[in-house]
């Protein structure tokens, strides 16, 4: 081979080596920006064990302070396991606040038989315990809400059937018809919750607020003459609407409104107004009744919290009602608040995104419907 001939072949070598090159290297790159895109914090060590590349959720755990510098501690130590060539994984809960929660696991990394290094990944996991808090929390407070009057009713029905007085027999009946009743409810608003948290995209209709307002006040109407109360209603303009699931933010509004009626007083005034706030309509519902004490204030709205429990029995509620209203304002865009002061009553507000401007025939044809 000339001296020519070899130049040209090892010209060819290089360009082809240096082609092999450019396609790990690209290779490195993509694999580098694809662990960068990760939400988990990714840590890769070589065979001596020093750490080789941080992305950027690990580089904010690695330089934090308080609780991200005790998750990044865990991440190095996990690590230096892996490199010793044991895999492992911990979990680490923070308490804070607020309350955070990581799954940390690293494993040795081999090639060809021979140990490279290794790779270690922290992951955040607070949403989903806090899922799993809330749905064992859930079933255990089904299980017992449904457990009172389930027993009741196997009393009442054992009791009555040997009995052979029919004054006690009706008294016992009247009973029964409350204790069903009562888990009819709770089992309608078990539905109600599940059906309106599953519905991401639920149907909307335009609806004039003022409407949707008049038809809950007429609903508890009833009620609140039966207590001897006052209901001051202020409407609000007519050319104000929502895009609402009308069922469902009728629900809420009523819930709002009974709840109110139910812990206040005989006698007592209830009021329902509404504020315009920029490109939302505030629905107010304000009472002069028992008020709620701060402490119970941030927890209101869980499933099956009450603040005044003998009074729930009295009234029949099922303790799910303002977790309802909670969901339907959020699955409108919207939000549910609340002011409080014990022995001075509550005022809660209901706020939805207004509809945008619709012609005179639909406003016509939704007020007549």
């Amino acid at each position: 081979m000339s001296r020519r001939q070899l130049i040209d072949d090892l010209r060819q070598r290089l360009a082809a080596a240096l082609e092999d090159l450019s396609a790990v290297t690209e290779d490195r790159d993509r694999l580098l920006t694809g662990i960068e895109a990760l939400d988990d914090a990714f840590v890769i060590a070589d065979a001596s064990g020093s750490v080789v590349h941080r992305n950027a959720p690990a580089m904010g755990l690695h330089e934090g302070r308080h609780g991200d510098a005790v998750a990044a501690d865990l991440v190095d130590r996990v690590l230096r396991a892996a490199c010793a060539g044991e895999a492992v994984e911990e979990e680490l809960t923070l308490h804070g606040p607020p309350r955070r929660a990581f799954v940390v696991r690293a494993v040795p990394l081999g090639l060809r038989g021979r140990f490279i290094g290794a790779v270690a990944l922290a992951r955040d996991v607070t949403d989903l315990r806090k899922v799993q808090d809330v749905r064992r929390d859930f079933v255990a407070n089904v299980s017992h809400e449904l457990k009172t009057p389930i027993g009741a009713l196997a009393l009442l029905a054992e009791t009555l059937a040997s009995t052979d007085d029919s004054e006690t027999a009706r008294v016992l009946s009247d009973q029964l018809l409350r204790e069903t009743d009562r888990l009819v409810r709770i089992v309608d608003d078990l539905l109600d919750l599940s059906q309106i948290e599953a519905q991401e995209a639920p149907t909307r209709d335009r609806v004039p607020v003022h409407v949707l307002l008049e038809d809950a006040v007429e609903r508890v109407r009833p009620l609140a003459l039966a207590r001897g109360m006052t209901l001051r209603y202020v409407p609000p303009p007519m050319n104000l609407a929502v895009n609402c699931d009308r069922t469902k933010l009728l629900g809420a509004v009523t819930n709002l409104l009974d709840n109110a009626i139910k812990y206040s007083d005989e006698g007592r005034t209830v009021e329902l107004r509404s504020e315009r706030d920029a490109d939302q309509i505030v629905i107010v519902v304000r009472d002069h009744g028992i008020g709620i004490p701060s402490r119970d204030l941030e927890r209101i709205f869980e499933r099956f919290y009450r603040v005044d429990k003998a009074r729930s029995r009295v009234t029949g509620g099922t303790g799910l009602g303002l977790s309802i209203v909670r969901h339907v304002a959020q699955v409108h865009g919207g939000d549910v608040t609340v002011e409080s002061a014990e022995g001075e009553g509550s005022t809660f507000r209901l706020a939805l995104p207004l509809a945008g401007p619709a012609d005179t025939d639909v406003d016509r044809h939704a007020e007549a419907s």
